[in-house]
């Protein structure tokens, strides 16, 4: 068991010291922390041995490289838990002018990391267990989330003829089916009362002037819908308005894309959004927590991408 004289001699090093906080959070390989900290290979190695032998690190190997994280002995000695050290990475944490920038850099490295594991699974997209993989579904897994998702009332805007509402409906308090078309809505209503679903209230109304009260809903949701608004930041808005402080709104719709036969064959008014159009709409309408990104890419000419956009209204205002 490494002397306690030893430990503090090797933490004592400002850029040991720096290893540690990142390490405290999250387990980083040597390359990570090269880009993190901007030393050399060597270097960084060499810190690491000195905290290995010291057991404030331990290493574990994963594919090619190795992860470091920080170190816990058998008996607990060495460990960051004790009282002294912990005590010693929050006075560095305090002092050590690089300790901010270095976490925010461990969260770019960290995007690095799983953007890398995306784009690995969609190179092996339509390839990865083309012909069976046992158990999965989309189905399970649409029964799945279903079934946990708590009772909530839900705004189903430019509902169509009611196929989300129709699918959410066994688990919602209520759902509010919004759309335009006189003829969807009522088709939605044969469709609700031959499944005997008498908690889907579909209305009569335009996503740019809900016909919902305000604070009225919990979920808001566009189904492949807000393209086809004239103006979608203020369908944004009114779903902003119907919302309870907490409620949250998600939004499925296309990416940009350049079919313009779209506008004829489907009576689309926009040919999809920007990732960053979709979060600038939810931010300007007040939303936090606001994320856009791909979730589905077809394989077929020609090729539309399907974006899924959320955020959060404010529990206060």
């Amino acid at each position: 068991m490494p002397s306690i004289v030893k430990i503090l001699r090797v933490a004592a090093d400002p850029n040991r010291l720096r290893i540690l906080l990142l390490l405290q959070s999250e387990q980083l390989s040597v390359a990570e922390l090269q880009e993190v900290l901007g030393m050399g290979q060597s270097t960084i190695s060499t810190h690491l041995s000195q905290l290995k032998q010291a057991g404030l690190v331990e290493d574990r190997r994963t594919g090619k490289s190795n992860l470091y994280r920080l170190g816990v002995s058998a008996d607990g000695s060495a460990s960051l838990s004790d009282g002294l050290l912990a005590g010693l990475l929050d006075r560095a944490a305090a002092e050590i002018a690089e300790a901010g920038p270095d976490q925010a850099a461990m969260r770019r490295v960290l995007r690095k990391r799983q953007d890398k594991m995306r784009s690995f699974f969609d190179s092996v997209a339509g390839r990865l267990g083309r012909d069976y993989v046992p158990g999965k579904s989309w189905k399970s897994v649409a029964e799945a989330l279903l079934r946990v998702m708590p009772a909530m009332t839900i705004a189903d805007l430019g509902a169509g003829e009611g196929a989300f509402a129709l699918l959410v409906a066994e688990r919602a308090r209520k759902v509010l089916a919004v759309d335009s078309s006189a003829g969807m809505i009522e088709e939605g209503r044969r469709q609700a009362a031959r499944h005997g679903m008498k908690n889907i209230e579909f209305r009569l109304g335009d996503m740019e002037e809900l016909p919902i009260g305000d604070g009225e809903v919990e979920l808001a949701f566009f189904s492949q819908s807000l393209h086809h608004a004239l103006h979608p930041a203020r369908a944004v808005k009114e779903a902003w308005r119907i919302l309870i402080p907490g409620g949250r709104v998600a939004i499925l719709d296309l990416a940009k894309h350049r079919f313009e036969e779209a506008r004829e064959l489907y009576a689309d008014e926009w040919l999809g959004f920007g990732e960053a159009e979709l979060e600038a709409m939810l931010e300007e309408a007040g939303f936090t927590a606001v994320r856009a990104s791909v979730v589905d890419r077809e394989p077929e000419t020609p090729q539309f991408q399907t974006l899924l956009a959320a955020g959060t209204k404010p529990q206060t205002h």
